[in-house]
């Protein structure tokens, strides 16, 4: 029995030496004169894993936590498997890059490595070049080993000792993205990866006969490999079932969405998906000659999720891209989160997702989406349970409270942080045995399905009223063209000197420059929206230059501290708030 990715690693490796495991568009596109493709086979992976782990090793830093700074292609794979077979904790990070997100980088590098005690940075040949530059100016790695793993021999593999984890060995520090706090590193086991698999692969229908259908193709995508999406997903599940995936960088995604839908027109695998901006933002580019080149008819997992997944959108997506045969029952909402590895919930195989209207008698009845969207059931060996967040008493069938999960996937906790970890990972539900994880997010259960409708920590409290801030932002957004999507934030503040005032919704949303002329018109149509759909009076409604509001590094938006920056008054306006 496998005790870790890497024995399966070793078990593909022996059985299919020249079966491609990963190919990598380094241009991100996949056809023409402008493409360049990487691949790498299951043979070579495993070499270059047991040298990085032999070179780790020979240093005697087994045990001890490795962080990970690589530009996207493939060599970030062989450096996160050497970790795990040399018995290194792994700790992923996003590399520094560019003049403004080198500043964003080295300030989270330099967090997470003071938090993680960091001993040794695996990297690709030019981050590694540039910490070399940086550091005598930065203290913080002044003990810390350097190194490209593009340069360490091939020969040293030979050399590599298997270690021998067991299921409560850490494997990775997944550090959280901070949208409600400080990041935190999340300790997932070599039991919590392997389970997590099994319940990837048996909710997304990843059977033998299934990928032997699309020829061993199983992912396309584009997502970050340092976040738990972009990496227990695509990169860990393709280990885990010898399969072959197709990977592309998030900027290349960005720079052209067609990139992603070409893709999986050209390789055709099982499951591609993201969280919700992108499918947005694909269909903002599906002019008719685009959609006369692709071929969908092979997807089957259409996963969305990582951020509230609209109804709106997937009926939009599912009628915009029938022409080119995308079936509307690949679209697969799903639900999960580093606390617990990665998922918890999807959807059926072939079946539409469920989407409750008001007419069900929903907690959403009477909301500009009209639809609250069901994120499928718990994976097998998982439960999920809706608890009151004060009381801890499990709530009937379709009342909101706070989600909770217990089971095998659930991670150890946080790394070094014992009060935390008991708050979050040692939850208890009246009635039930064991302990739950709060994951802080809250939603109900229909028929045993889960709908998510927003964040405890983001709900918005008015005279009495709870208002979900993915609610407030979506009308806002759907209200006025000159809002851009996905960068919209709701929050709460207290009013009167001393609070006593009660809560008032306050609405801030970046515009393009040249709506400042009408910037009093845009935000009285959005007032007027929100007290149609909501029944809400607003207290601001503040227009922001676009990219000024404060987001986490994998997109989400980070509510708190565009509150902190609209009470401190240095928000980047586009033109003057209008007071309610």
């Amino acid at each position: 029995m496998a005790r870790s990715l890497v024995d399966l690693l070793i078990a593909h490796a022996t059985e299919h030496p020249d079966r491609t495991a990963y190919r990598f568009l380094a241009t991100g596109d996949c056809t023409g004169e402008t493409s360049e493709i990487h691949d790498i086979t299951y043979g070579r992976l495993a070499d270059r894993t047991r040298a990085v782990a032999a070179w780790l090793q020979d240093r005697g830093l087994a045990g001890s936590r490795a962080m990970l700074l690589y530009p996207p292609g493939l060599e970030f794979i062989s450096g996160y498997l050497g970790c795990l077979a040399a018995g290194v904790v792994a700790v992923p990070g996003v590399p520094p890059q560019g003049r403004t997100q080198n500043h964003r980088a080295l300030t989270r590098m330099k967090r997470l490595m003071a938090d993680a005690d960091t001993k040794v940075i695996l990297g690709g040949r030019e981050v590694i070049g540039a910490l070399d530059t940086m550091a005598p100016h930065l203290p913080e790695l002044a003990d810390v080993t350097r190194v490209a793993t593009e340069d360490i021999p091939g020969e040293l593999s030979a050399g590599w000792q298997a270690p021998e984890p067991d299921a409560d060995t850490v494997a990775f520090l997944q550090y959280t993205s901070g949208s409600t706090s400080a990041p935190r590193g999340v300790m997932v086991t070599h039991g919590n990866l392997l389970d997590n698999q099994r319940i990837i692969t048996e909710r997304m229908g990843h059977t033998p006969d299934a990928l032997a259908a699309h020829a061993g193709e199983l992912f396309v995508s584009w997502l970050p490999v340092y976040h738990d999406m972009g990496l227990i997903g695509p990169v860990l599940n393709t280990v885990y079932l010898g399969g072959t995936s197709t990977l592309f960088s998030p900027l290349h995604f960005l720079q052209q969405p067609q990139r992603w839908l070409d893709a999986v027109t050209r390789y055709r695998p099982h499951t591609s998906g993201a969280p919700n901006f992108a499918y947005e933002l694909s269909l903002k580019h599906a002019t008719p000659a685009f959609l006369d080149r692709l071929d969908l008819g092979a997807w089957k997992v259409a996963f969305n999720g990582a951020e509230p997944v609209r109804a709106a959108t997937l009926r939009c997506f599912a009628d915009t891209f029938a022409p080119a045969g995308f079936r509307r029952a690949a679209l697969y909402p799903c639900y999960g989160l580093a606390e617990a590895t990665l998922m918890v919930t999807g959807g059926s195989i072939d079946a539409p997702p469920t989407l409750l209207s008001a007419a069900d008698d929903g907690p959403h009845a009477g909301e500009a989406d009209a639809a609250a969207v069901g994120t499928g059931r718990p994976g097998p060996g998982l439960t999920v349970v809706i608890a009151d967040p004060e009381t801890h008493e499990e709530l009937p069938d379709g009342e909101v409270g706070e989600i909770r999960v217990a089971g095998a996937s659930v991670a150890r906790g946080y790394w070094r942080n014992a009060v935390a970890t008991r708050e979050t990972f040692r939850a208890r539900v009246t009635g039930r045995e064991g302990r739950f994880l709060r994951t802080g997010d809250l939603g109900f259960l229909r028929d045993g399905e889960l709908f998510v409708t927003g964040r405890l920590k983001d709900l918005i409290v008015v005279d009495g009223r709870n208002h979900y801030p993915q609610d407030l932002e979506l009308s806002a957004e759907m209200a006025h063209p000159a809002l851009r999507p996905g960068c919209t934030a709701a929050f709460a503040v207290d009013t009167g000197a001393d609070g006593s005032g009660g809560e008032q919704a306050v609405l801030v949303a970046e515009a393009a420059p040249e709506a400042a002329a009408e910037a009093e018109k845009i935000t009285e149509v959005i007032r007027g929206a929100l007290g149609d759909a909501h029944q809400l009076a607003v207290r601001d409604v503040v227009l922001v230059l676009p990219g000024t509001i404060p987001k986490t590094s994998s997109g989400k938006i980070q509510r708190r501290a565009c509150r902190s920056a609209y009470l401190d008054g240095t928000l980047s306006t586009l033109g003057a708030p209008t007071a309610g």
